[in-house]
């Protein structure tokens, strides 16, 4: 089967760039298909830079792009050959260049807090309240409450 990557950047309080993507191509590991998922929201930063810098806030610092997929980090962070690496197309192994050169830092995040599960997975529904709070967005029964004319 076909993993789906999935992606959110914030901005200051809340999300403003999600996606949630088929991948092209077949994972045969978890980590290669957290490896994928990386290089493609890697991508989406590094646009996403350009962008900011276009509007006069050029980004000083590595943006943090986190992975809850420790092999997939090693694979990102270690550019010696690796085993479970070896069926993944090259263009996938521009992250690997992205950190080098500090535009990117890749870290560890536990499973239940990555945030792009709600984009890529089914989930009971206390987890996905969580995750959606954590994103800043509110539910449609918490705002009719709060709307004053």
């Amino acid at each position: 089967m076909k993993s789906t990557s999935g992606y959110a950047f914030s901005f200051g309080s809340g999300a403003f760039s999600c996606a949630s993507v088929k991948q092209h191509s077949v994972a045969l590991s978890t980590a290669e298909a957290e490896y994928v998922s990386a290089a493609e929201a890697t991508s989406q930063a590094i646009w996403l830079r350009f962008v900011l810098e276009d509007f006069g806030e050029e980004q000083t610092t590595a943006t943090t792009v986190f992975c809850d997929n420790t092999s997939a980090i090693a694979m990102a962070k270690n550019p010696v050959f690796h085993q479970r690496s070896k069926h993944i197309k090259r263009k996938f192994h521009f992250i690997r260049e992205a950190i080098q050169e500090g535009v990117i830092e890749l870290l560890y995040c536990k499973g239940e807090e990555q945030i792009a599960d709600i984009f890529t997975k089914a989930l009971p529904k206390d987890r996905f309240s969580y995750l959606r709070s954590m994103l800043g967005v509110k539910s449609a029964s918490t705002l009719e409450g709060s709307v004053k004319m």
